[in-house]
């Protein structure tokens, strides 16, 4: 990561993919709705501290149409001077032009925020970018984009998106790419310009227990950045569900074959089930649902 001994006074606070919701991660083992409230609450006071823009790369929402609760909550305790774009979770059917129809439009209405002209998810980038040169020689092109990109190997089998590397040199016109959609934050560098993928603000997944929430510090004079962290509790997410969910697919599939083994296939498939039944040890509750289900 591009730094200077001494990062100065950030221009603006880089961020992603906050996913707000009012549902529960089966990883999770605490309250989860008071937790993300208070990581945006966290980021707030960043905001307050330094006085300057957050520019978040999309996914506000987990879902395009948020409760009143949670528009409420987003009034009262999103940081000042938020900027963002739409993220596929943000758009009702991943359509751009229905969007008017989101909890974001719905902020943007009420000037809790501000959405960006582009680089909203499916879109590809203009002649247009964001400017800092107030008050400094320094003059900054920033895009904030939903995009998909990585470092490294495919995040799997494939994978079409491209590189951080490769984005970087397909648009030299940016000083700075700032993207979402990738939970996993990295920053990428190529002869002097950035691109900093923020990662999610909350903990979402399994995989994610080991995972540090933050936000980027961002100085325009230097085009460097900082790692902010944001406070977690290491216990809040466990692992123990993916053992159970493991389990059951086992028994499903051991379920499948057994029926798909069995010597009489007829065309009635609720017979085959009745001799499935008769023929092998089942509980008597699951047999109860079953008949219910054929009207048995």
């Amino acid at each position: 990561m591009k730094r200077t001994k001494q990062h100065r006074k950030p221009d603006a606070i880089l961020c992603s993919d906050f996913h707000l919701r009012e549902d529960t991660p089966v990883c999770r083992t605490d309250d989860y709705q008071m937790v993300q409230w208070k990581k945006v609450e966290f980021i707030r006071h960043l905001q307050m501290k330094y006085d300057c823009g957050v520019y978040h790369a999309g996914d506000l929402f987990h879902h395009w149409k948020p409760s009143p609760n949670l528009l409420s909550k987003a009034i009262l305790l999103l940081p000042q001077k938020f900027h963002t774009i739409y993220g596929q979770h943000d758009l009702p059917q991943h359509n751009f032009e229905l969007r008017h129809k989101s909890g974001i439009h719905t902020l943007q209405v009420d000037g809790t925020l501000e959405v960006l002209d582009e680089c909203h998810w499916g879109q590809e980038p203009e002649e247009y970018s964001m400017r800092f040169a107030a008050g400094t020689p320094y003059t900054r092109d920033m895009l904030v984009w939903h995009k998909m990109t990585y470092q490294g190997k495919k995040l799997w089998p494939g994978q079409t998106d491209p590189t951080a590397s490769k984005l970087l040199k397909k648009y030299p016109q940016f000083d700075l790419i700032v993207t979402g959609d990738n939970h996993k934050p990295f920053v990428e560098e190529y002869e002097g310009r950035l691109l900093v993928n923020p990662g999610s603000l909350m903990r979402m997944t399994a995989d994610q227990k080991d995972y540090k929430p933050r936000v980027y510090l961002w100085n325009k004079e230097s085009n460097t950045v900082k790692i902010e962290y944001i406070p977690i509790d290491p216990k809040a997410v466990e692992t123990v569900y993916l053992e159970k969910t493991k389990e059951r697919d086992e028994r499903m599939e051991s379920f499948i074959d057994r029926l798909q083994s069995s010597k009489e296939v007829g065309l009635s498939y609720e017979k085959n089930l009745e001799n499935y039944l008769a023929n092998n040890r089942v509980r008597s509750s699951v047999k109860d649902v079953i008949n219910e289900c054929i009207g048995g």
